[in-house]
């Protein structure tokens, strides 16, 4: 992600990062005091990144008895891990699961499915078993359709999920009205394993639990070089240096100073969050009163989901930021009130942005970098859980499991053609899935 001018709510172009004005920044209990690497250390494993990938890498490293040291270039959760919805959904945005199996294989596809199927509640029980203080809800993630040419693709999924194994529903329009408090929609599917946290707070809650295992943490120590010498990677920051048998890179969109290869494969895209006032408890009844999280069929997304402290966060997409937070306020206060009329005249107290990387199909990159040595990156939306059942994998995989046996569906690397064209016209994007939303494509 991008920094962000707080006074104009936009990608800001200066040197200097400010927080952003998320409900996040605001509610999360305060992160662990970490220090800065100011000297050389040896470690078994050596994360860079510390996001949910990074975090989980060496959580699980650590809890598995090696040495683990995680490299944050800023703070804990400045990038997409702490300012996204929040929302905890067990599947990909558009490949179901026979697409992965179609392109894995039948052995592979079917692991990485697996692992997909169970992201929510590997996320939940990890959360449950270290008492990580991150407002979590495992209620359960509703995908509503809006228009009947879309009820196809809730059967598809409800089928395909159900086959595996998950904790799915198909649902009429009479069980989406109930659940939503709507009648907006045509109807849909739930996966039950789903359900909602703060962001933030959990990747702060991570940290603090990946210390007490016996991880070293490192924040404001940016990686400026990595390089393989004989049989270790050795990496330096402005201060330090770290030399592992092994490494996992969980920066996602952000490994341009050192694999620039996995920053071009995806394109950063801009996504808005927000979050209302709080409701009272008459519309808490009749809104989403089963606290699940939503996301819906429209390419132009609806979603929303509750917070601890009684408030809807939603959000959207524009296909210019300027003045972005107000209009957003504007658009997502109209669509909301559409839904549901109580909600007219709605205060948004926190509006921000963040980017998300995106692949061209959807579908995320799993890389083995060289020896000992792997990575991810496109989350196309679905990082939350999916980032910290991958960060287990890749640890496992770097630690010298084989892996053959992991849900790791390995691929090289395929930086895109003119990478800084796609992600100026990426925005324009929004134009064809409107179009799309449309004629029910």
């Amino acid at each position: 992600m991008k920094a962000i001018d707080n006074r104009s709510g936009v990608p800001g172009t200066g040197g200097i990062w400010q927080r952003p004005d998320s409900l996040w920044e605001a509610t999360a209990p305060p992160p662990p005091d970490l220090p800065v690497l100011k000297d050389s250390v040896e470690a078994d494993l050596l994360v860079i990144g510390g996001g949910f990938t990074g975090l989980s890498a060496a959580l699980h490293a650590a809890e598995s008895g090696k040495r683990a040291v995680v490299l944050e270039a800023s703070e804990i959760g400045r990038g997409a891990s702490g300012r996204n919805n929040g929302q905890v959904i067990p599947t990909l945005t558009r490949p179901d699961p026979e697409d992965l199996v179609a392109r894995f294989g039948p052995e592979r596809g079917e692991r990485f499915v697996a692992l997909i199927r169970d992201s929510a509640e590997t996320l939940f029980a990890l959360i449950r078993r270290l008492g990580i203080d991150c407002a979590a809800e495992q209620t359960g993630w509703v995908q509503p359709v809006h228009s009947p040419g879309r009820i196809a693709i809730a059967e598809r999924r409800a089928a395909q999920w159900g086959r595996r194994g998950a904790p799915v529903e198909l649902l009429d329009r009479a069980a989406v009205s109930a659940l939503l408090g709507t009648d907006a929609y045509h109807g849909g599917w739930m996966n039950r394993s789903g359900g909602h946290i703060n962001p933030l707070a959990l990747a702060r809650g991570l940290a603090g639990k990946a210390v007490e295992a016996g991880a070293s943490v490192f924040v404001n120590s940016p990686v400026l070089s990595v390089e393989r010498r004989g049989d270790r990677w050795v990496a330096r920051t402005p201060d330090g240096t770290v030399t592992a048998h092994a490494l996992v890179l969980g920066t996602n969109g952000y490994a341009a100073a050192v694999f620039p290869e996995i920053r071009t494969e995806v394109v950063p895209v801009l996504s808005w969050q927000m979050a209302t006032q709080p409701l009272d408890e008459a519309q808490r009844r009749s809104i989403l009163p089963g606290r699940q999280a939503m996301s819906d069929t429209h390419g132009d997304l609806r979603f929303m989901r509750w917070t601890a402290d009684h408030r809807l966060v939603s959000g959207g997409a524009l296909l210019f930021p300027i003045d972005g937070a107000d209009r957003l306020r504007r658009i997502v206060g109209l669509r909301l009130a559409s839904m549901f009329p109580t909600l007219r005249g709605l205060r948004f107290d926190h509006v921000w942005n963040g980017r998300i990387a995106m692949t061209t199909d959807y579908t995320p990159r799993v890389h083995q970098l060289g020896p000992n040595a792997f990575t991810w990156a496109g989350c196309n939306g679905r990082g939350v859980a999916l980032s910290v059942s991958l960060g287990r994998e890749l640890a496992c995989a770097a630690l010298g499991r084989d892996p053959a046996e992991l849900a790791l569906p390995l691929t090289e690397p395929r930086p895109l053609p003119f990478n800084d064209l796609l992600q100026r016209i990426g925005p324009f994007k929004l134009l064809q899935y409107r179009w799309n939303d449309i004629q029910e494509i």
